[in-house]
């Protein structure tokens, strides 16, 4: 019962603050007639996201492809990784650094190179969206991989259990609670790198459609499309949540 309660209050809140904030934005609107060019309020948004809801639609579609493929890519690529330097000091020591390097390097600086090497269509934003899905993974998955109980360890090792079995039984479970936070946070990040990829150069994609409405000074629409990848994202960061609360059960808490 108590735990239901909370569940309500924690779907109410979230809706409460939104009714406030737009209740503030709109009555800021009224009293100084704030040009739609320069901030559309939120009833002409909505006008704009009905109106352009095919459209929004299809391009949401497409950001959230290259961003679903980009997570899973560098999410992959981040534990795989991470058990290469739990099991090889030295190549943590070579190759720690150049992860470090890759995810201080500006995005935008990045995006106009992988356009060149791979072009204008989705390799290019897949690319973008794995690189920075990748750290956060790595990080949290090389904690969790070295963060064991020494007794438990122990334990394992007096019955012989090989590296294997070792990793399956007891550094893998324990780095869940580590991973999955880190997973949620590379949803965010994925969806952010295959945007900025699409302001660089595209077709098709949220950025690209935001770009476009610049350039026709369509304030509302650009706001429609980031509405609606925020959505999008929203939506992807809370499924992997789930997931998490199925795999993780022993984490729940109130």
């Amino acid at each position: 019962m108590h735990q239901r309660k909370n569940r309500l209050i924690s779907c109410k809140l979230p809706l409460l603050t939104f009714v406030i904030l737009i209740c503030i934005w709109e009555f800021i609107d009224y009293v100084f007639q704030i040009r739609e060019v320069i901030l559309p309020n939120p009833h002409e948004i909505l006008a704009s996201v009905l109106a352009n809801w095919g459209i929004l639609i299809k391009h949401t579609s497409i950001t959230m492809l290259e961003s679903v493929f980009g997570f899973l890519i560098g999410s992959s690529i981040g534990v795989l990784t991470a058990i290469l330097f739990v099991y090889s000091a030295k190549s943590k020591q070579a190759l720690y650094p150049y992860a470090i390097a890759l995810k201080a390097t500006p995005l935008y600086a990045l995006a106009p190179l992988l356009i060149v090497w791979f072009g204008s269509g989705l390799l290019a934003k897949i690319i973008m969206s794995a690189l920075v899905a990748f750290f956060p993974v790595l990080v949290s998955a090389v904690k969790g991989f070295t963060s064991i109980e020494q007794e438990s360890f122990d334990l394992l090792r007096s019955f012989s259990a090989s590296k294997w079995q070792i990793f399956v039984k007891l550094r893998f479970p324990n780095s869940l609670p580590h991973l999955f936070p880190a997973l949620k946070i590379s949803t965010t990040l994925a969806v952010v790198g295959a945007t900025i990829a699409e302001f660089t150069g595209a077709s098709m994609g949220i950025g690209h459609l935001i770009v476009n409405a610049s350039y026709y000074l369509d304030t509302s629409l650009m706001f429609a499309g980031i509405v609606m990848i925020s959505l999008a994202g929203i939506l992807f960061f809370y499924s992997i949540e789930f997931i998490e609360r199925k795999v993780v059960f022993w984490q729940r808490t109130d």
